[in-house]
């Protein structure tokens, strides 16, 4: 499994607004200017993470975008799956039928179960708020005037 750019972005752009959660809708620009991503490739992931009420957003003079929920409640693999899709490391568990005609014999099939259960459970595991927290804790000492 690799997480693309669009994962890893949305991702970032995410802690983003759980870090200047206190700061009301965030504009994109102001997103992209502190992560080093392009404002185009934003727009691009938002549509995704809006359809799933993930944010909330307003347009016009002081418009933009917040999380719609504590930063607590969203997992690391809730966004990954929003922007990456299944994170199913082989195809024949993608869905919940197994549709191989070889699964009843499959001898690997428990390997590639037992990774996708490990690496579903560890992403859960991990919210927003956690990652905020890290960030603050590596960055912290580093305020400068």
């Amino acid at each position: 499994m690799k997480i693309s750019t669009k994962g890893r972005y949305a991702l970032r752009m995410m802690i983003d607004l759980a870090e200047h959660s206190n700061s009301g809708f965030i504009p994109l620009k102001d997103i992209a200017a502190r992560q080093n991503i392009s404002k185009k490739y934003l727009e691009q992931i938002i549509p995704i993470l809006n359809k799933s009420n993930i944010l909330q957003s307003t347009r016009g003079f002081q418009g933009g975008y917040k999380l719609a929920r504590e930063a607590s409640s969203y997992s690391v693999g809730e966004i990954l799956r929003l922007t990456e899709g299944n994170l199913a490391p082989v195809a024949c568990l993608e869905c919940d039928v197994f549709t191989c005609p070889r699964a009843k014999e499959c001898v690997t099939l428990p390997v590639w179960e037992g990774l996708y259960k490990v690496v579903t459970e560890y992403l859960d595991s991990i919210t927003l708020e956690d990652l905020v927290t890290r960030q603050r804790e590596i960055y912290g000492n580093d305020y400068m005037i």
